[in-house]
């Protein structure tokens, strides 16, 4: 009964240094992954700040591409403002030089008739 005991006895010890080893294990395993889960929030808010600053980037972004899209329609509005202000005075220019030519063509009538007379 006696060595019987020692037996449970030993056995019990074992089993206690089992469970314990287990115990340091699964201890070990837990802060393995909470030290992950430490890992992982640091770099999700990482990337989120990084994603923050991606969008206001893209806000400014969208408002310089607004600036430039109005100012290239009140540059196109200009330049047509300004091919139509050429063409008139194109046209204004054709005017002149024809009565200079006729004018021309008049002062040589005159000159001959007013020298001959």
């Amino acid at each position: 009964l006696h060595q019987q005991a020692e037996q449970t006895c030993k056995q019990l010890v074992r089993t206690q240094e089992e469970y314990e080893r287990l115990l340091q294990a699964a201890v070990e395993q837990a802060e393995g992954l909470e030290h992950n889960l430490r890992s992982a929030e640091a770099v999700l808010a990482e990337r989120a700040a990084q994603l923050k600053d991606a969008q206001a980037q893209l806000s400014r972004n969208k408002l310089l591409i607004e600036d430039l899209h109005e100012e290239s329609r009140e540059f196109a509005m200009a330049l047509q403002a300004a091919e139509l202000k050429q063409k008139s005075t194109e046209e204004k220019n054709q005017l002149l030089e024809e009565q200079a030519s006729a004018l021309k063509q008049l002062i040589g009538k005159i000159t001959p008739a007013s020298l001959s007379g």
